[in-house]
């Protein structure tokens, strides 16, 4: 599974059905474009965009079609006419490997910049992108800590002393029955007290919500999968996932 569809969600604002969620006690809003919005300190904050996938397949000798950055920089500025942020957190991974901002194309590289003027950019390190982008500003930080919440790309371990956690990385995904026949999404992952946030890159793949990896991150009683679909969030509780 990847997000290439995921220009479908390029509709008009006011077709938009988001989801209401809180986490720690800080008002979110979960946009089916795969971002997430705190309206309380307007702060956007998006994870695995893994820009430059496909030059990073094409230095190891495979290649792919080199349209993953232009298609995750299109929608990554519209969610940021959307909401007009004065703060973006971008959580790890923002680049598919530690080559992939100084390889950016001069193009990609204006459209970034234009993005980040006269906001406060904030690139969480990741494990495919360890330092700071280079050529680009903003602060790159392990973990930023703000409103009750921690954001970092991978999420520790158990749920003791993690309230209010927003971590990337494992790039949830859900599967539901819909119409009578299996539906798989990317989704967010929260129980209230922490999140796990979809991949926004359209290349990504997604992990099931069900897999051994998200074992002892929540409490599965209050897990909500929050899956993103063309124009709303559909949120299903975790008993009613599929395999």
């Amino acid at each position: 599974m990847n997000r290439a569809n995921a220009a479908q969600a390029l509709v008009a604002d006011d077709m938009i059905r988001t989801a209401d969620i809180d986490i720690n006690g800080t008002a979110a809003i979960c946009d089916p474009i795969g971002a997430l919005y705190l309206p309380g300190s307007r702060t956007l904050v998006v994870s695995d965009l893994h820009l430059e996938t496909g030059a990073a397949h094409a230095r190891r000798g495979m290649l792919l079609p080199p349209y993953d950055t232009g298609l995750t920089l299109k929608l990554l500025q519209a969610a940021l006419d959307r909401y007009g942020p004065s703060r973006v957190i971008s959580l790890g991974d923002s680049f598919h490997d530690r080559h992939g901002a100084g390889a950016l194309p001069e193009a990609s590289q204006a459209q970034i910049m234009a993005m980040m003027r006269g906001r406060d950019w904030f690139w969480i390190a990741g494990n495919h992108d360890p330092d700071h982008p280079a050529g680009l500003p903003g602060d790159c930080v392990g973990a930023l800590q703000f409103d009750g919440l921690c954001f970092r790309h991978e999420p520790l371990g158990g749920t003791a002393d993690t309230a209010g956690e927003v971590a990337g990385h494992l790039h949830p995904a859900a599967r539901v029955v819909r119409r009578g026949r299996g539906v798989r999404r990317p989704c967010f992952a929260t129980d209230g007290l922490r999140l796990i946030m979809p991949s926004f890159g359209v290349t990504t793949g997604g992990l099931n919500l069900r897999n051994a990896a998200f074992q002892g991150l929540f409490h599965q009683s209050l897990l909500t999968a929050h899956l993103l679909g063309r124009e709303r969030i559909y949120s299903v509780p975790f008993d009613r996932l599929i395999g």
